[in-house]
């Protein structure tokens, strides 16, 4: 009897079967407790790093700018607003491709190269998920195609913001300055969170001067958004604070009867108010349009202001250095008497030229033959007597020349409220020693005595200098701002000449007066109509020296080389209200040309306005004498 053969083994396959149930519920059992743990890693313990990254994709903190501060003239005359513009800006982190995004929008408007490379500078510094700018001033129709195909163009969108805005154009660029856009060296110099909603700052001038004044304090929003970073709701907010409104003691009306009194010409004119220091009109020609620099000028725009000639950049009021001339000559009379070197009684002998002692060489007069056998003080001011005063300077020397002039606030900035001033040059003996490594020759004491030589000025400075002898010895640092939102501003006194007596300063002022009143004036020309008292002294610099013995003779020469015209004066001379100082780049003559200019800001503000000033093509040539 054969075995019978088992063909199926139960009690093994119930072992196996049994093993491999047990292996899948551990296998399941393990996979939910790793699941489990992993929840409650997710749900408990990193709830909060997950939840911020959460609301970080809904939720964002939004700078907000504050609305920059407005600048009015003394009378409330609006100078710079802010106005409404659209700008196309981006967040990277909302776009699939940046290059194909920017592709796009350069097909629906069009994008300069210039401004994608500003993009991409102003991308590579900016924080995360911070919008920026690609294209400022955008207009109505470009905002509907952008609007149109916003679908294609996530993270894309158009924020209105105010932006700055000069309504009087280039009539007082050189006293305001200008806002532009945040450079990258700039960058790095402020405080990134205060500027976090701002693309602009103030790049010179007076914009530059109160810049943490004007900008005020940025504020929040913590805002919901969709995944195409669309706002939805704002949750939070704190308003930013506003920059402080200011004032300034210009006088809009003054300044634009200046700004064409030079018009066509290059030069400029600086008037204030002697008793408190305040700038009434402070203008340089030729000027720019200021609102070109806001958004960030063309280069076109550029290059056509850096090339031109005239120099329309150049703010000839702070910066530009002149030989003062003969306006000089007052202080140098008023130094004189306090130094006693002469009285109001002296004479000096005018031969129409003047010899240094064991010197053969002349340094003449403007006056071929002289002013007279002798000349007093107040001669020597009214016909502007060159010999009187190299004879002065003579005796007074470089040392006492040096030391009375800074008394006048010459030889260094005034400290006005603005940018890029220069300190102009008010030579002595260290000065020569440091700068050109020689010693002092007694003849360039005797150019010093006219102005000339190496002695510079800006107008500014002369307009300071000639307020200190109209408030009779009070040198106050000159100031644009008056009030910050209604608080007044007072310009600081820098000195006081209370050691020279008041009969000197009545004798310069009665000189000064004679300038404009006396027959041998060389202002007299500017008398006639004339309602108040003037006092004033006329200046004509040298611009390319001329060899002794010859006479100037312009037709002779460019017109870029021929003399400028200087004049300073005060009025009413009883009662000084306002200090000028005029230059008139390659003008000729004090009297004729730069006079008529300052006496019509002299009768936009004391009068009210500009009465018919008579010019040199109006009258005939023996009315003005120039030197």
């Amino acid at each position: 009897m054969t075995r019978r053969q088992q063909l199926k083994n139960t009690h093994y396959e119930r072992r196996v079967y049994r093993h491999r149930v047990a292996i899948s519920i551990i296998f399941v059992v393990t996979m939910i407790s790793i699941l489990i743990a992993r929840y409650g890693q997710l749900q408990i313990a990193d709830y909060n790093i997950y939840k911020t990254h959460s609301d970080r994709n809904r939720i964002q903190l939004l700078p907000i700018a504050p609305k920059r501060g407005l600048i009015f003239d003394r009378n409330g005359v609006l100078l710079a607003e802010n106005i409404p513009s659209y700008t196309l800006t981006v967040v990277k982190e909302r776009l699939e491709s940046l290059d194909e995004t920017l592709a796009i929008i350069g097909e629906l408007i069009p994008l300069a190269e210039e401004d994608i490379e500003q993009f991409r500078k102003r991308l590579s510094r900016r924080r995360p998920y911070e919008a920026v700018p690609l294209k400022f001033r955008v207009s109505e129709e470009e905002i509907a195609k952008i609007a149109v195909n916003r679908y294609r163009i996530p993270g894309v969108e158009i924020d209105a913001q105010l932006v700055r805005h000069y309504p009087h154009g280039e009539l007082f660029a050189h006293v305001l300055g200008y806002v532009g856009r945040i450079s990258e060296r700039e960058l790095d110099e402020i405080d990134p969170v205060n500027y976090s909603g701002t693309h602009h700052i103030g790049k010179i001038g007076l914009e530059k001067y109160y810049e943490e004044l004007l900008h005020g304090t940025v504020g929040y929003q913590n805002v919901e958004s969709n995944a195409h970073g669309r706002i939805l709701r704002v949750l939070e907010r704190h308003d930013p604070q506003p920059g402080g409104d200011i004032h300034l003691s210009v006088d809009a009306y003054v300044q634009q009867v200046a700004f064409e009194a030079l018009k066509g010409q290059r030069g400029a004119i600086v008037a204030m108010d002697p008793r408190t220091g305040g700038v009434i009109a402070m203008v340089s020609t030729p000027s720019y349009d200021a609102n070109l620099f806001v958004n960030g000028i063309s280069s076109a725009d550029y290059n056509a202001l850096q090339n031109d000639p005239d120099l329309p950049l150049y703010n000839r009021a702070l910066q530009g250095q002149y030989p003062p001339a003969s306006t000089i000559k007052p202080i140098w009379g008023l130094a004189g008497l306090q130094y006693g070197m002469v009285t109001t009684a002296t004479r000096i002998a005018d031969p129409g030229w003047f010899t240094l002692p064991n010197d053969s060489r002349r340094y003449r007069d403007w006056k071929r033959g002289g002013h007279g056998y002798s000349v007093n003080l107040e001669q020597a001011i009214v016909q502007s007597c060159d010999v009187y005063f190299y004879e002065l300077a003579y005796r007074l020397g470089i040392d006492r020349l040096h030391d009375f002039g800074a008394r006048f606030g010459l030889g260094v900035p005034t400290g006005i409220d603005n940018t890029n001033e220069r300190s102009g040059i008010l030579p002595s003996r260290a000065w020569k020693e440091e700068v050109r490594n020689s010693h002092w020759y007694p003849g360039e004491t005797i150019s010093v005595g006219i102005g000339q030589g190496f002695m510079l000025a800006t107008p500014l400075q002369l307009a300071v200098a000639t307020s200190v002898i109209a408030s009779r010895g009070e040198l106050r640092a000159p100031r644009l701002l008056a009030s910050v939102d209604g608080e007044k501003v007072i310009a600081p006194l820098l000195g006081r000449m209370d050691d020279v007596p008041d009969a000197y300063w009545d004798a310069i002022t009665q000189g000064m007066e004679q300038v404009v009143a006396s027959p041998q004036g060389t202002a007299r020309g500017l008398k006639a109509g004339l309602t108040y008292r003037m006092a004033a002294k006329t200046g004509t610099a040298q611009v390319v020296g001329i060899a002794a013995g010859e006479k100037y003779d312009s037709s002779t020469l460019h017109k870029r080389n021929w003399d400028h015209a200087l004049f300073v004066a005060f009025a009413p001379a009883e009662d000084p209200k306002i200090a000028v100082s005029v230059i008139i780049e390659n003008g000729e003559h004090g009297g004729s040309v730069a006079g008529p200019a300052a006496r019509k800001v002299f009768e936009a503000f004391l009068v009210g306005e500009p009465k018919t000033v008579p010019t040199p093509m109006d009258i005939t040539p023996e009315v003005w004498v120039d030197e």
